[in-house]
């Protein structure tokens, strides 16, 4: 019998209250357990990769133009920074930005002189997510995630100490680049974020092997779709397989009480679903099936209070 597994956002981003009462039974019902919390550990506990690294960059580069082998691969994503009294802060990134292909092909033949002085090359196979291309023995330190800096102060998330050195100095460079671009220009008076930094993350070669424990995973998000890629996992199937669904995207109880988990209860009672699992990114995940309806003396579960 096929089971579904929901990729849910943060408890805390599901305002409201649930509505349903079956809904909020079967949950004081479930199987609960602490993970940990945040996007990565989310996809680690749905993807094995070896070795045990997180590669993003060469994940999404194969992706998106099949070349990822034989090279190191680092993120260089477009985004919008303002400054403030302490220095500048990260407001949006790649998708958030609305890019499309012009703004690639207008500013990339002036960025790419400065990251060929260095050793790398740049490009853009898609206009959200652009890409340095290293020699497959380049060392990297670490480097923060976009979303981790997003809104922040944006050089507490610079790579520091010597490592970091040539990469700060290469974000400053680019920057200045950036600002002082024609094409910045035409964009804002489009009512567009200028594209006036890059933002480098994600460094990392090919994994040697990828695996997931499901027959489909049904998602829009690059990555979750580059790893199911290279898990061989289907993103278009259909049928009753075991499946990962990403609904990330959800932004009340409402909707998840009446649109998602409603539906598949019924499922499970017509035994056509024989486990639904519920992953929040905040590390509470709930595993629900048939026979916990037998768990009557159990109290209401509050861990959805609005």
């Amino acid at each position: 019998m096929a089971t579904a597994t929901l990729l849910l956002p943060a408890r805390g981003r599901l305002p409201g209250k649930l509505a349903a009462d079956s809904v909020a039974r079967a949950l004081a019902r479930a199987d609960h357990r602490a993970a940990d919390s945040g996007e990565r550990a989310q996809l680690l506990r749905h993807f094995s990769i070896t070795p045990a690294t997180w590669p993003v960059a060469a994940l999404t580069r194969q992706r998106d133009a099949g070349d990822a082998a034989g090279a190191t691969w680092l993120r260089a994503d477009p985004a919008y920074v303002v400054p403030d009294m302490h220095g500048a802060r990260m407001m949006a990134h790649g998708e958030a930005m609305g890019l499309e292909a012009a703004d690639a092909a207008a500013l990339l033949p002036d960025l790419r002189p400065l990251f060929a002085d260095a050793g790398f090359v740049l490009d853009a196979p898609d206009p959200s997510r652009w890409y340095l291309r290293l020699s497959p023995q380049a060392e990297l330190p670490d480097f923060a995630e976009p979303d981790d800096a997003l809104g922040d102060d944006l050089f507490a998330h610079l790579p520091q100490g010597e490592a970091g050195r040539r990469w700060r100095a290469l974000l400053t460079e680019s920057q200045v680049l950036l600002h002082q671009h024609a094409w910045n220009r035409q964009r804002i008076a489009r009512g567009k974020p200028a594209i006036n930094s890059l933002w480098f993350w994600g460094g990392s070669r090919l994994p040697d092997a990828v695996s997931a424990p499901y027959g489909q995973v049904r998602s829009r998000e690059p990555l979750l779709r580059a790893l199911a890629q290279a898990a061989g996992v289907a993103t278009d199937a259909e049928g009753e397989v075991d499946a990962l669904v990403d609904l990330r995207h959800l932004r009340s109880l409402q909707q998840f009480s009446d649109d998602v988990v409603q539906p598949l209860m019924q499922a499970m009672r017509r035994g056509e679903l024989g486990r639904l699992t519920l992953d929040f990114q905040d590390g509470e995940v709930l595993s629900l099936s048939a026979p916990q309806r037998w768990r009557f003396w159990r109290r209401p579960w509050t861990g959805l209070a609005g």
